[in-house]
């Protein structure tokens, strides 16, 4: 099993900045990716950033400049810096593994940390 704890959220205003962290517990070594969805209220699940194993990045398009995703591999620990935060950005996020056993293509969530934006 990978086990992710996610910490970081809070409240800010408009324009400010937050860092979201998820340290990845477990069978880490099975991972592929790993990335930030968020879900906001009567809104899908959507993808934010990911990062694989081999460094690669991708982003949604309306995140793309103000927010960067990075990865401590000493540490098992995957970043979401934040900057210029709207009150669109508002939602639940939440750290995704992609990861594998004997060939099985699994996923694991953390529990969620909350990001609110004020105007």
């Amino acid at each position: 099993q990978v086990q992710l704890v996610e910490s970081g959220g809070g409240l800010v205003q408009a324009g400010g900045s937050l860092r979201l962290s998820c340290a990845a517990s477990g069978e880490i070594f099975s991972i592929n990716a790993m990335g930030w969805y968020r879900q906001a209220p009567g809104k899908q699940r959507e993808l934010v950033a990911a990062i694989t194993s081999g460094g690669s990045t991708n982003y949604a398009d309306s995140v793309k400049g103000r927010f960067t995703i990075s990865r401590d591999n000493a540490k098992n620990t995957v970043y979401l810096q934040m900057n210029s935060l709207k009150p669109e950005d508002t939602a639940v996020y939440l750290c995704n593994a992609d990861w594998e056993r004997v060939g099985v293509r699994l996923h694991s969530w953390g529990q969620g940390t909350q990001v609110t934006v004020s105007s």
